[in-house]
């Protein structure tokens, strides 16, 4: 047999909330109905994604989770906070729904990839076949913390790992890496309500300097705070 298609099953409190969600992500319902069970399935291109609702369900005990494999997650990205941007005027960071940036994520063979968190507190992770391998002390800490709160939603260790590696600086740091980490900890601040180290964090990487090449390198990071200052206003 050829051609099968799976499709994830997910949990929700409200099969309305999942809806309005995913049609500002660019998805259309296909299916819904509300008895004599509610459930709602949605359709982007060829991902499909389908969800059941639970009385009294609570996202933030949601386990619900599933991969998604394309070949651009930058452009799936840019495409999901296209539409974030034009119906909440932002792209969400904090609390849920949110949606995580790009990276490599080391705990899947450096593959990249970035993770949106649905109203029903599922984790919808985007990968791509792109390895890339941490070189530096900060990479490092930055694909740790990357493994604990993009992929396993455990923020405060991530911070922990951050703080750790940004307490001890160094001489040969590399400040496009310095720049990545401070970033990914304001990102952090704001997941957590944080806003007063969300703006530190942020004027911190500002105040390094980079040369061209460095400002090309780090662009992704640099866009990602474009975005948390406007988070801030």
């Amino acid at each position: 047999m050829t051609n099968e298609v799976t499709v994830p099953l997910l949990p929700c409190a409200s099969i309305d909330d999942i809806e309005a969600f995913y049609g500002v992500l660019g998805f259309r319902t296909t299916y819904k109905q509300r008895k004599p069970n509610a459930c709602v399935a949605v359709q982007r291109e060829d991902l499909h994604l389908q969800f059941f609702e639970i009385a009294g369900f609570d996202p933030e005990q949601s386990y619900g989770s599933c991969l998604v494999l394309t070949a651009d997650i930058e452009g799936l990205h840019r495409a999901f906070a296209a539409g974030m941007r034009a119906a909440y005027g932002k792209v969400l960071v904090s609390g849920t729904p949110r949606m995580t940036r790009p990276r490599a994520r080391k705990n899947a063979d450096g593959l990249g990839g970035f993770s949106v968190i649905d109203p029903g507190g599922n984790w919808i992770r985007v990968f791509r076949d792109a390895a890339t391998t941490p070189a530096g002390r900060l990479a490092k800490a930055l694909a740790n913390a990357v493994v604990q709160a993009d992929s396993r939603g455990s923020v405060g260790q991530a911070v922990w790992i951050l703080d750790s590696a940004l307490a001890r600086p160094h001489t040969d740091d590399d400040p496009v890496e310095q720049v990545e980490v401070l970033i990914y900890r304001a990102e952090l601040a704001m997941v957590l309500h944080d806003p007063q180290t969300a703006a530190e964090m942020l004027a911190r990487a500002q105040s390094v300097t980079l040369t061209d090449d460095e400002s090309e390198k780090a662009a992704p990071a640099l866009d990602n705070a474009v975005e948390l200052t406007a988070a801030l206003r």
